[in-house]
C-alpha cells in the first residue's frame, strides 16, 4: 500500500517550502531539461531511481495522476539518479514510463534540493515556489493529492 508521507519531517515544515525551487539544467543522452522553462504549470519534480523498491512502487499512480492533471497545466518531471544509462534505459523501456524523465547520474540536481532518500517528490507551483514535499511512495491517485494540485 502507498502512503502519503507528508509528516516524514522534524519540524513544523521541511526546509525550504514557501521559498524558490532551486533552478536546475540536466542533460543526458535523450533529452536536456532546465527547471524554469516549466514556468507557469504546477511542477511534480521526483527524484527516482530504477534500483528503489518504492519508486517503482509509486511509478503506475505518478503516470495515471500526470495522464489526468496534464490537461490542467500539471507537469511531472521525473529525475533519475541512476549511474547505470542501460539500466535506466531499460527501466523506461520496460515499464512504458512515460512521464518527462531525465538521468542525473551525478545527482546534482537533487543536491540542490538536499534529497537523501528516494523517492522524494516537490510540489513546485506555476511560479516556481516549492508547496510540498513528500519521502517515499506516494499514492498520486488519491483525492487529497489531486485535490492539492488541483488548487495550484
Amino acid at each position: 500500500m502507498l502512503l502519503a508521507m507528508s509528516a516524514c519531517y522534524s519540524g513544523s515544515r521541511p526546509p525550504r517550502i514557501g521559498t524558490n525551487a532551486p533552478e536546475f539544467t540536466v542533460q543526458d543522452a535523450q533529452s536536456k531539461i532546465t527547471l524554469s522553462q516549466y514556468r507557469g504549470q504546477v511542477v511534480v519534480l521526483n527524484f527516482w531511481a530504477t534500483w528503489c523498491p518504492p519508486c517503482i512502487e509509486e511509478r503506475p499512480s505518478l503516470m495515471e495522476m500526470q495522464r489526468r492533471m496534464k490537461v490542467k497545466g500539471e507537469t511531472v518531471l521525473a529525475v533519475s539518479v541512476d549511474v547505470d544509462q542501460s539500466a535506466y534505459r531499460q527501466f523506461v523501456k520496460d515499464h512504458n514510463v512515460n512521464l518527462l524523465t531525465v538521468r542525473d547520474p551525478d545527482q546534482k540536481s537533487s543536491a540542490l534540493y538536499g534529497t537523501s532518500k528516494f523517492p522524494e517528490t516537490y510540489i513546485i507551483d506555476r511560479d516556481g515556489v516549492m508547496r510540498r514535499k513528500f519521502i517515499g511512495a506516494v499514492d498520486w491517485t488519491e483525492p487529497e493529492i489531486t485535490d492539492f494540485l488541483g488548487k495550484l
